[in-house]
């Protein structure tokens, strides 16, 4: 199941549509230094225990990746997986 991660600006989160017309998602806002600051992480209930969140997590690094924009980790989850994937430091402003 190929789950594309888009931003929604306007929404201040990062989001992956899900079937059902249910919707994951990451909330973010933007702190004084430009860096997105990661705040919460969001699965429906029946989507949890599938990978959903790390892949989301996965999406979420490439599109700041691709960006230029550094992140700040605030969500416990989005910690978690950094901590499991480490070639993404380059892009953890603190």
């Amino acid at each position: 199941m190929d789950l594309p991660v888009t931003e929604n600006v306007a929404g201040r989160r990062f989001e992956m549509a899900l079937p059902d017309a249910a919707m994951a998602a990451v909330y973010y806002r933007i702190d004084e230094n430009g860096s997105v600051v990661l705040i919460h992480t969001d699965v429906p209930e029946a989507f949890e225990g599938h990978g959903i969140a790390t892949r989301l997590a996965i999406g979420v690094f490439g599109l700041v990746r691709a960006s230029g924009r550094k992140v700040v980790l605030k969500c416990p989850f989005m910690s978690a997986v950094f901590r499991t994937h480490p070639e993404y430091a380059d892009l953890v402003a603190g």
